[in-house]
């Protein structure tokens, strides 16, 4: 029974707890509710596999598919601008993505290409008969036979060879030593070597035949022809090639030709002997290119000593095109090439990555250079490159973001604090400076040897150009002080214009100047002729004197208003003095009201004590 009681008192005071707890729980669930509804809202909503199609709310996209939020943190990093992807460092490891950093080394620009083997064609010798005849011995039988300097060739039958021969031997009978000379001459000429001569002179027989002879060692190519032929003069009968020197004739491509020089090492290998290596040289690049395969073919020598390299053989070619200038490189797998453009991935911090658009250089085996875009040092991807270009290229702009370089001198109102002539330091509180980023402050800044600190007072306002001296320093270089500047505007209002000429100031029209206030100008040479005074006003020439002027026949008073004038003064008999007179605009005076004297008269009239108010 004891334990009943216990067991129901237990149950009741959970039951109670419970109760009570339930409220906290609720809360809290209503506050992560609340904190749900202050999350930020989507930018706009986009198809999930056509990014230029954006919706302000959810819906579907032309394919059926359901459309995305676009957050703020989405749509790409603030400091890199447009394009920029964030990744967990989880996320990046399970991607596989691998860096690599930008460096300055020499690009190695070693060019793979393919040749053949050839004759070196300066010591190709092609034989040709000087005379018609036929063939009659062939001593050599097949092309690619191998001949020595002095072997026999073939043995010729020509009826013109035994004329020459003949016409020698008459010669001798005569003893004439110029037939003789004109004689061996010809048979030299009919290519006759000088012992096939000296035998005839001595035995004095005519040979049917003739036999030629190699003129040097090589090997027999292009054997045109065989026993029983019936040659003649242009027949190309043979030729012969030393192996002595070969040529290797391949191709670059055309983004390659500017990379090759004459003199440049060459390293060749072929396919009988693959572990033996060839060393030679560029020996000459042919003027134009292949216009089918766009390629420029250029010319190898190597030495032969051995004769192992043999008329068209294939050969490998390198050329190492190495240069000793450093320039900006990155790994060949780092490039995104596409049809337009050339991009590669740039790892930013806290694993933001961006795509943007490079220049590319020169390519090597390993590296390739980069022109623009990239700086020494920047970290660029070089795994799995591809999968984060698809996603950064969707809304980059392509273009890193750079700050913008600070000038070196900058202009800035301030105001003398105080004046260091000793130490040629002043100090300033200047306005801010938005260029630099400086907020309104007082320092101390060093002055130039141009600017001459006695005109510096405490408390005067200036403007002053502030150039960057150094990383840190800086130096006053110029000074505009403020009073000064605003005297030199007040002592405009003293200048004279009696002797100014206004024809060529662009006051042609005087209509449209206002003298109201130039009570005491001088226009002692004004030309009042074509001078309107029908609209112009007397307001303020209560004291004009027009002594000066001729105002007879000139000036028409019809419309201009006197009611106010006294025309009784004696001064109105004088003549008028516009020496102070503003007359650029009459066009509004209205004398309409006055009452003067006859116009033949008007010359004596004194305006100068007139009231034209």
């Amino acid at each position: 029974m004891k334990t009943l009681i216990i067991i129901l008192i237990s149950m009741a005071i959970g039951g109670g707890a419970v109760f009570f707890t339930l409220p906290h729980i609720n809360t809290e669930a209503l506050s992560s509710t609340n904190m749900g509804s202050d999350e930020k809202k989507p930018l706009y909503w986009v198809a999930p596999m056509d990014a230029n199609y954006r919706r302000d709310g959810p819906g579907k996209s032309p394919m059926g598919m359901d459309l995305v939020p676009v957050y703020e943190e989405d749509s790409g990093g603030a400091d890199a601008g447009p394009g920029t992807i964030s990744i967990h460092p989880s996320v990046v490891n399970n991607l596989g993505v691998r860096t690599a950093t930008t460096e300055m080394r020499t690009l190695d620009r070693m060019i793979n290409t393919v040749g053949y083997v050839q004759y070196d064609e300066e010591s190709l010798i092609h034989i040709h008969p000087r005379v018609e005849g036929w063939v009659e011995n062939l001593y050599v039988k097949a092309e690619g036979d191998p001949v020595k300097k002095g072997q026999a060739l073939y043995a010729l039958y020509s009826p013109q060879l035994v004329t020459a021969q003949e016409e020698l031997l008459i010669a001798l009978n005569r003893k004439n030593q110029t037939l003789i000379a004109a004689a061996k001459d010809r048979l030299r000429a009919l290519q006759l070597s000088s012992t096939f001569i000296n035998t005839l002179t001595k035995t004095r027989k005519v040979k049917q035949t003739v036999t030629f002879y190699a003129p040097q060692s090589g090997v027999l190519d292009r054997l045109n022809i065989r026993e029983g032929f019936f040659v003649k003069p242009g027949t190309s009968m043979m030729s012969i090639g030393s192996l002595d020197e070969v040529w290797v004739e391949a191709e670059v491509f055309e983004r390659q030709a500017g990379l090759i020089d004459v003199g440049l090492p060459v390293t060749m290998t072929l396919d009988y002997k693959p572990s033996q290596r060839w060393q030679g040289k560029v020996d000459y690049i042919y003027p134009t290119l292949d216009a089918k395969t766009r390629t420029l073919r250029i010319r190898l020598r190597f030495a032969n000593d051995d004769k192992q390299l043999k008329p068209n053989m294939f050969a490998q070619i390198q050329i190492n095109a190495e240069s000793d200038d450093s320039v900006l490189v990155v790994p060949n797998e780092a490039i995104i090439r596409t049809g337009s453009q050339n991009r590669v991935v740039l790892a930013l911090e806290e694993g933001q990555f961006k795509s943007i658009a490079v220049t590319l250089g020169q390519s090597g085996d390993q590296w390739t250079e980069i022109t623009e875009g990239l700086s020494e040092g920047d970290r660029v991807v070089t795994s799995a490159q591809f999968l984060l270009d698809s996603e950064s290229s969707k809304t980059s702009d392509f273009v890193r973001m750079e700050a913008a370089a600070q000038p070196t001198s900058v202009w800035a109102a301030a105001r003398v604090i105080d004046v260091m002539t000793d130490s040629a330091m002043v100090k300033l509180d200047h306005d801010p400076i938005p260029e630099w980023e400086w907020p309104q402050m007082t320092m101390n800044f060093a002055v130039s040897d141009e600017v001459d600190l006695s005109t510096l007072k405490e408390g005067q306002s200036l403007h002053v150009e502030i150039n960057k001296v150094g990383d840190s320093g800086f130096s006053v270089t110029q000074i505009h002080i403020m009073e000064r500047m605003q005297g030199e505007h007040d002592d405009h209002e003293s200048i004279d214009h009696s002797s100014m000429d206004h024809s060529t100031m662009g006051h042609a029209d005087d209509s449209s100047m206002d003298h109201s206030q130039d009570a005491t100008m001088n226009h002692d040479k004004h030309d009042m002729e074509n001078t309107d005074h029908a609209s112009m006003d007397h307001g303020e020439h209560s004291s004009m004197s027009h002594d000066q002027h001729d105002m007879k026949d000139v000036v028409d008073h019809s419309s201009m208003d006197h009611s106010q004038h006294t025309a009784e003064s004696d001064s109105m008999n004088n003549h008028h003095d516009h020496s102070s007179m503003d007359h650029t605009d009459h066009s509004n005076m209205d004398h309409s009201q006055h009452t003067m004297p006859d116009q033949a008269d008007s010359d004596k009239v004194d305006h100068s004590k007139m009231n034209h108010h």
